[in-house]
Parts: C-alpha cells; sequence; structure tokens
C-alpha cells in the first residue's frame, strides 16, 4: 500500500475513534451483525416451532423464555435473532441495488452532460413527485410479497439521491486537472470514470450508504407491520410488530423488543454513518491532523 494511502487511512481512523458516539454506534451494528449471522446458534428456540401446550402461549418473559413468547407459542427472542437476519439482509440488498443503479446514471450524468444529463435527471425528478411510501404500496399491490420483492423494490425505487449525489462530484471532477490531462491524451471515456473520478467521488457514497441501510430497515419494517412485506411464517421485526398489535394490552412485550430493536438499530447505523461523514469532511481532518502534530 502506497504511503499517502496508508497515512489517509491513520487519518481517517484517527478523526473516527474521536467520535465517541460513532465508534458505539459502530460497535452495536457489528454485534447486530454477528447475531443475525450467529442467529441459528446463539437462538434457544426454534422460531417457527408451534407449541401444541396451550399453557406456553402468550408467556411473559422469564427464565425459560426470556422475552416471553407470542400468541401460538413462539419464543420471541429467537423471532427476533432470526428477524434481524431478516432485517439487515433487506437493508444491505436494497441499499446495495440502488447504490449501483444511483452511481451508473449519476455518473452518466454527471460525465457527459447535455441531453443525457436532462433525460436523466427529469426521470430522477418524476421519481421524486411520488412519495416513495405510497410508490411502493402501489407496486406491492400488483406484485407478490416475498422477501426479493421487497429487497428489489426497495432498490429500484432508491437510487435518486445517490444519483443526484454521484452527478454533483462528477460535475466538480471533471474540471480537475488530471481528468483533463486524461482527456488530452485520448484516455477513454470509461477509463477516465472508473479510475479516475469514481474513486474520488466514493466518499460521500459510503456515507449515503451507511445512512441508506436503516432507512431501508425502517421502511421493510413498516411493509411488514402492514401485512405487505415479507409474509409469515418468516420472521421480521415488522410482523413481530404486527403480530403484537392485537394483544399490545395483554401481552406488551410482543411490541416493546422488536420496537426496541429497530429503535436501536436505526439509531446506531445513524451514529456511524454521521461519523463515517465527519472522518471523511476535509476540514475537520485537517483541524485533527494539525491537532495531533501540535500535540507532538
Amino acid at each position: 500500500m502506497p504511503p499517502r494511502a496508508r497515512g489517509e487511512i491513520r487519518l481517517f481512523w484517527r478523526t473516527f475513534s474521536r467520535n465517541q458516539l460513532a465508534c458505539v454506534g459502530g460497535v452495536v451494528v457489528a454485534l447486530l451483525v454477528l447475531m443475525a449471522v450467529f442467529a441459528p446458534v446463539l437462538a434457544p428456540y426454534d422460531p417457527y416451532r408451534i407449541q401444541p401446550d396451550v399453557k406456553k402461549i402468550l408467556q411473559p418473559p422469564s427464565r425459560v423464555h426470556l422475552l416471553g413468547t407470542d400468541q401460538i407459542g413462539r419464543d420471541v427472542l429467537s423471532r427476533i435473532l432470526y428477524g434481524a437476519r431478516v432485517s439487515l439482509a433487506v437493508g444491505f440488498v436494497s441499499v446495495g441495488i440502488a447504490t449501483i443503479i444511483g452511481v451508473l446514471l449519476g455518473s452518466l450524468s454527471g460525465y457527459h452532460g447535455g441531453v443525457v444529463d436532462g433525460v436523466i435527471m427529469r426521470l430522477v425528478d418524476l421519481m421524486l413527485v411520488f412519495p416513495r411510501f405510497f410508490l411502493l404500496l402501489a407496486v406491492l399491490a400488483f406484485l407478490q410479497p416475498s422477501i426479493w420483492t421487497i429487497m428489489a423494490v426497495i432498490g429500484f425505487t432508491g437510487w435518486m439521491g445517490v444519483a443526484r449525489l454521484v452527478r454533483a462530484e462528477f460535475l466538480s471532477l471533471k474540471e480537475r486537472e488530471f481528468v483533463i490531462w486524461s482527456q488530452s491524451i485520448g484516455a477513454s471515456a470509461f477509463r477516465i470514470i472508473w479510475r479516475h473520478i469514481l474513486p474520488n467521488a466514493m466518499p460521500p457514497v459510503l456515507v449515503a450508504m451507511t445512512l441508506g441501510i436503516p432507512a431501508a430497515i425502517l421502511t421493510e419494517s413498516g411493509l411488514s407491520f402492514l401485512g405487505l412485506g415479507v409474509q409469515p411464517p418468516y420472521a421480521t421485526w415488522g410482523n413481530i410488530l404486527n403480530d403484537g398489535q392485537g394483544y399490545i394490552e395483554i401481552a406488551w412485550w410482543l411490541s416493546l423488543y422488536p420496537g426496541l430493536a429497530i429503535l436501536v438499530t436505526v439509531l446506531c447505523y445513524n451514529l456511524l454513518g454521521e461519523g463515517i461523514r465527519d472522518a471523511l469532511d476535509p476540514r475537520l481532518r485537517q483541524a485533527i491532523g494539525r491537532f495531533v502534530r501540535w500535540g507532538r
């Protein structure tokens, strides 16, 4: 690794590590991902097993069932652990789809300009005319709800912000000397975009991806709560909340714990995203660098 790249990484980590809330958010996000990956090992019970014993239905939290049981005797802790797998998978995949589409269209729009830019930006404006959640509801009304459908629909309706961000970066970067020099020696547009402009435009995209994951999780939870998201028997935090709404007066744990899971996940992802954004801010990084050199 070149010395300059190592220096950039050290400066990024030095700036990021000074933000204690961002570090806490990063640790919690890492723990959530590990819990989701190892859910089959950590879950004390089968999250889909229906209890034939009616005495085990709607049991409050206890030593046997730490977070209680639901209306058909399933362990709530096990379902929340397995629900984390679905919710986080929807967040990662849908944001990945949105990022790929946004980077592709934003790159073409920002680099070529003219008619290409006008057509792509009018498409962005058209997509932004409709409130996203109602657009999702309209699309899902014609499709069979499933985890793959939810991932695709959230991804294909969430790329507009990334496209605008990448376009703005390209409009600024394509006027730099290194791009003009590459054009003067006959480098192809693909090479200029892929090798020179896009790597320099990715830091704000990384921040947008980090902040987009909790938004996708919230969207999936809302759709599942309305019965339009991932369908039973698959456990997601949204449909666990949906199951608990009819028993909120007698089984508060069915709504409290999945709601807390959503709250903590969204909050910590936002803290992590804010920390990454601050660490990538050139002005803040220069200030931290001067402070460290002064301290030496």
